[in-house]
């Protein structure tokens, strides 16, 4: 065979590449026109519009309409419904007959050789999301829109309902910046990926009344979000807490209705009004339902068809309260639509379905925002992370929030999430896909999210980059090497995309949150090894003397803050969270960018300390003003050493992991993501008093200082006992007891142990940390005690922080 020289062969390889597709497995719409026999515009919506500006905005194409179906071989792209089907020709009718039925609101897509593309939908909504499909699918690139020819398919959503929260309020931490051209957007957006529903909240909610973000009065958007909703297609919520000092008297009772007159006149549309039962404004059953009465209907008078909803959430929970919820919502009021099972609901979902009538529907509101103290926490969060990234981060948990979905999803028709802004953007995404397909993979979203709204060019890499910043919070956090990986593949990303991508603010969060990760596990492991290297020093106390070590001490925890490490990656959260702010109007500071506290602010707490600093430089500073050295010795010795339980003692602090194994478990987190059947990790010191921290502060602490252990604890919700078990314990000893008691809740908790021995009846908690007692011989007879701690009715729930067990 005679070899080509370079000059053929290249030319070779060039004829190849021209004579050949560049892709071949898909079908090319570039210069296709668009065909649809619809003329009843209610059916129509806006999806022809969508499919034109989306279309248009990634490839400069503008699609043309054509009054009639091209010629065979023309490029088209089609859309009917199920009754205009006959427009279509014979041979294509018969290749959508053959694919599976569709229902209420699906869609049939068919994509043939010829550059052809059908799609036919039961009903208006349906064709919009037959029109996203093709968009999630599309390649499309500046002059190119190509879609594979594998992307036929038949579909219908698995449930009815599906949604998300978008209140307009100071609160959020970003929606209150959004123009009404983003709100249009992002609604669109989500509708792109099979959303039926958005949920907005009125003017008065439990936050102020305006922000300096706001481009329009609360009442003007409110407005304008319910026309969006309505020019989709889209059913329209409102979250409307009852917030009222009083809904019995008369002159009260007025009022309020004249405010929800005011309100539910302005909204075109409004299809249903969720009332939680508390967090805010918690009423007694007889008395609200009696108000939901009247309020159903002012409601009914503006929108004839429009239901209440109503939630059993309430802080404080009594069995008489829920005895009489339940008792109204099984009355048939010819105004109520369903029941809300949400954050501070007590009961299980699998419970409440048996509570009601099977004719009631049940409406999931999940928390997919928040990080901590939330309806779906971090399971086994770092310490680290709860610090500084803190309740409301921006946080893709795409495995964590289908694996929530898929444990609870049967029990009710759908779900409209909690949201309090853009932070959650990867999670509504996966929780719209689920809800319309539970089987769907979660990569199969992310590639669709990473194709659609990044480019086609970073499908794969984007997608896999958002699972690494979820694998960024998988255990402990020292010793974690996906941080690392996480930080190199966004890097890559960011060395290889054009100026579009990097100002891409969908991006840029996943970027902020890789270097964010990266400096606050480089922080750690710096701040981690300064601690040792003071204590080092402490402990050589009784050798250098103790002024001298104190104030060696003082000098290598100073250097966290005085010789910083990684400035550049400081740098760079810094520059991320301005050009946020610019795009989306995410408030990730407080001064800055008008954010408020604990909304999101997670650049705030990019400096805080990571390791005991605070409480020891404190402890430090007591000891320095001692004048006697043995006593000063001695507090150094008793601050090293006050973990020690003694010979023969055990010491466990219950927010680390190589102790939660004595934590009794309950259901496995797959069951039981919100911990309603089982133990969690909480956060927050909680302790009140001149004396001590009320709660964690981003920029530090107030009153005296706390260890960093009091910040993470052992928990059980509402009165499920927390019970931890010690085996190998020496039978014949007797053992003193002492228990840190600290987090987010003060509740009334009593201790006993599993031989009916009782340690303390109800004591309130919150008001000092450490409590001792003696542990009946009795009940370590054996070599093992399981201790139990239980709440009083209507208590948050029990919290157990650290505990010495010591041998006496």
């Amino acid at each position: 065979m005679r070899r080509l020289s370079p000059p053929h062969f290249w030319l070779v390889c060039l004829l190849l590449l021209t004579a050949t597709p560049a892709f071949p497995d898909s079908v090319d719409l570039s210069k296709a026109q668009i065909f649809c026999p619809i003329k009843d515009k209610n059916s129509l919506r806006r999806s022809l519009e969508v499919l034109q500006q989306e279309v248009e905005k990634r490839t400069r194409i503008r699609l043309p309409l054509a009054r009639k179906l091209p010629p065979a071989g023309q490029p088209v792209i089609a859309l009917a419904l199920e009754t205009d089907l006959t427009t279509f020709p014979a041979t294509v009718q018969t290749a959508l007959n053959a694919l599976p039925a569709i229902r209420s609101e699906g869609f049939k897509l068919l994509v043939q050789p010829n550059n052809a593309v059908w799609i036919v939908a039961k009903d208006a909504r349906g064709l919009l999301y037959g029109v996203g499909q093709l968009l999630r699918k599309a390649e499309m690139r500046p002059g190119q829109l190509t879609l594979s020819d594998k992307a036929t398919l038949a579909s219908t959503p698995r449930y009815p309902i599906r949604g998300h929260q978008l209140g307009y309020r100071p609160k959020t931490n970003a929606y209150d910046a959004f123009t009404v051209a983003q709100f249009d957007q992002y609604i669109r957006d989500l509708a792109l990926f099979g959303a039926n529903s958005i949920e907005i909240l009125p003017p008065r909610t439990d936050d102020d009344a305006t922000s300096r973000h706001m481009k329009l009065p609360a009442i003007r958007m409110v407005g304008e979000q319910s026309r969006i909703g309505q020019e989709y297609g889209l059913d329209v919520w409102m979250w409307y807490p009852n917030l009222g000092k009083d809904y019995e008297h008369p002159d009260s009772v007025r009022r309020e209705l004249k405010e929800r007159e005011e309100v539910f006149a302005t909204v075109p549309k409004l299809d249903a009004v969720f009332v939680p039962g508390g967090d805010p404004g918690d009423l007694e059953p007889d008395v609200m339902f009696t108000w939901l009465a009247k309020e159903a209907q002012v409601l009914q008078k503006y929108h004839p068809k429009a239901k209440i909803w109503v939630s059993p959430q309430v802080f404080r929970p009594t069995q008489a309260w829920f005895d009489a919820f339940f008792k109204h919502v099984n009355a048939d009021y010819p105004w109520f639509g369903g029941v809300v099972f949400g954050p501070w609901v007590k009961i299980p979902v699998q419970e409440i379905r048996k509570l009601v009538k099977p004719s009631i529907p049940i409406r999931h509101y999940p928390d997919i925002t928040h990080n901590y103290s939330s309806q779906y926490p971090v399971p086994h969060w770092d310490l680290a992370w709860s610090m500084t990234l803190g309740r409301e981060s921006i946080n893709p948990r795409p495995h964590d929030e289908k694996a929530i979905h898929n444990a609870l999803d049967e029990f009710g028709v759908g779900s409209i999430s909690y949201s309090e802004g853009t932070n959650d953007d990867v999670n509504k995404f996966v929780w719209s896909d689920q809800d319309w397909n539970p089987e769907t993979p979660v990569i199969e979203t992310l590639r669709d999210y990473a194709r659609l709204f990044i480019g086609p060019d970073y499908t794969e890499t984007v997608a896999q980059a958002l699972i690494s910043l979820e694998n960024n919070w998988r255990g402990n956090l020292l010793t974690n090497q996906a941080v690392g990986q996480s930080l190199r593949q966004w890097q890559l990303l960011e060395q290889q995309v054009p100026p579009t991508v990097l100002q891409n603010p969908r991006f840029q969060m996943g970027l902020i949150r890789a270097y964010y990760d990266a400096y606050t596990q480089r922080r750690l492991l710096y701040e981690t090894e300064l601690e040792q290297q003071a204590r080092d020093g402490l402990a050589n106390a009784p050798k250098t003397g103790s002024r001298p070590a104190l104030q060696q001490a003082k000098i290598t925890l100073e250097k966290a803050w005085k010789d910083r490490i990684w400035p550049d990656y400081r740098t760079k959260c810094f520059a991320l969270a301005d050009s946020l702010f610019k795009s989306i109007g995410a408030q990730l500071t407080m001064e800055k960018h008008g954010a408020m506290s604990g909304r999101g602010n997670f650049i705030d707490n990019i400096d805080i300390p990571l390791n005991d600093s605070p409480w020891l430089m404190d402890q430090l500073a007591t000891i320095e003003q001692l004048s006697d050295e043995k006593e000063r010795l001695a507090k150094i010795h008793a601050l090293l050493h006050r973990t020690d339980p003694g010979p023969g003692g055990f010491y466990d602090h219950f927010g680390a992991p190589e102790s939660w194994y004595r934590v009794v478990p309950g259901e496995s987190w797959a069951k039981d993501p919100g911990s309603l059947r089982s133990p969690r990790i909480g956060f927050g010191v909680g302790l009140v008093g001149e004396e001590w921290v009320d709660e964690i502060k981003a920029l530090g602490f107030k009153g005296q200082i706390t260890p960093r252990v009091w910040m993470k604890q052992a928990k059980t919700l509402y009165d499920q006992p927390l019970k931890i078990a010690y085996n190998e314990l020496d039978p014949t000893a007797s053992y003193r007891m002492r228990i840190a008691y600290t987090g987010r809740f003060r509740s009334r908790m009593k201790l006993t142990t599993d031989d009916g021995s009782v340690i303390h009846e109800f004591i309130q908690t919150g008001r000092q940390p450490i409590f001792e007692f003696d542990v009946p011989q009795t009940a370590s007879a054996d070599g093992k005690v399981t201790f139990i701690w239980t709440c009083g009715e209507g208590e948050r729930g029990s919290q157990v922080t650290e505990i010495w067990l010591i041998r006496k």
